[in-house]
């Protein structure tokens, strides 16, 4: 039985990761024939849910996009080349990496464009979160994204905390003040 067919064994990389290509079209560019940003981020989007499925063989939601790079614009008539691999499986939630990549089909160039984190979690077909199947790094690469995945997840909590007490000061100084 490999790991991908009992949801409570633990997974590797490799059983998840997914790809997408997209041909970018007129209606996904902006007046400059270059694709709209909330487009790429739709389809990083996508293709991260897709390996956060395979891991998790339930519902998946996204939670967050921590943070997105765009470093290249991508033109009408390019390939567009996504990938996602799970970094890190928590107990309900999992995060995704996605890199994007361009391919000039006139010289056969390939430029990275766009680099992402996600948050998804599992859910069942009521909406309430399941546990999801551990991830069980391999390659120095994988448990460097691993151990990075650690790291942001504390940043998120944190910056969860001070938002939290941001608002509640607010609506302290607006209660005060009414």
């Amino acid at each position: 039985m490999s790991s991908s067919e009992n949801p409570q064994t633990a997974r590797l990389v490799s059983d998840s990761q997914s790809e997408m290509t997209e041909i970018i079209l007129p209606n996904d560019t902006n007046t400059l024939g270059n694709l709209l940003g909330g487009r790429l981020m739709h389809f990083i989007d996508i293709t991260g849910a897709m390996a956060a499925y395979r891991h998790t063989r339930t519902h998946v939601v996204t939670a967050s996009m921590d943070h997105i790079d765009f470093i290249h614009p991508v033109h009408v008539g390019d390939l567009l080349i996504l990938k996602a691999s799970v970094n890190r499986a928590f107990r309900t939630s999992l995060e995704v990496g996605v890199k994007a990549w361009v391919e000039n089909t006139f010289n056969s160039t390939r430029l990275h464009v766009a680099s992402a984190y996600l948050v998804f979690v599992a859910i069942d077909q009521n909406g309430r979160r399941v546990q999801v199947p551990e991830l069980k790094p391999v390659t120095a690469d994988e448990q460097r994204r691993f151990a990075d995945a650690l790291l942001r997840r504390r940043h998120r909590e944190a910056e969860a905390v001070r938002r939290k007490k941001e608002r509640q000061a607010a609506a302290e100084v607006a209660a005060a003040t009414s």
